[in-house]
């Protein structure tokens, strides 16, 4: 199971960036499209304040926020325990 989830819509340019870096850096992820699921755009706005943007991406359930809080977080090494390996 994916420890990565990533609420989005298919037309957001950094969902995919984010997404891409995800996969770039052999982090499974899981993708919610909140533009599609109803209930997914309120489990998203329940999880993270209200937040109106996309994307928003939770680890384990806690919200850590958008793209620049994930780049932040792979910069200070915080991600490595997530990589998949074989």
């Amino acid at each position: 199971m994916a420890r990565v989830k990533i609420y989005s819509t298919g037309t957001c340019p950094i969902c995919d960036k984010a997404k891409a870096l995800l996969s770039k850096w052999g982090i499974p992820f899981e993708e919610v499209r909140v533009d599609l699921d109803r209930a997914a755009l309120k489990e998203m706005l329940e999880l993270t304040n209200h937040a109106r943007t996309v994307p928003q991406i939770t680890i384990d359930g806690q919200w850590i926020g958008g793209f620049s809080e994930l780049t932040e977080r792979h910069m200070d090494g915080e991600l490595d325990a997530l990589v998949e390996t074989d």
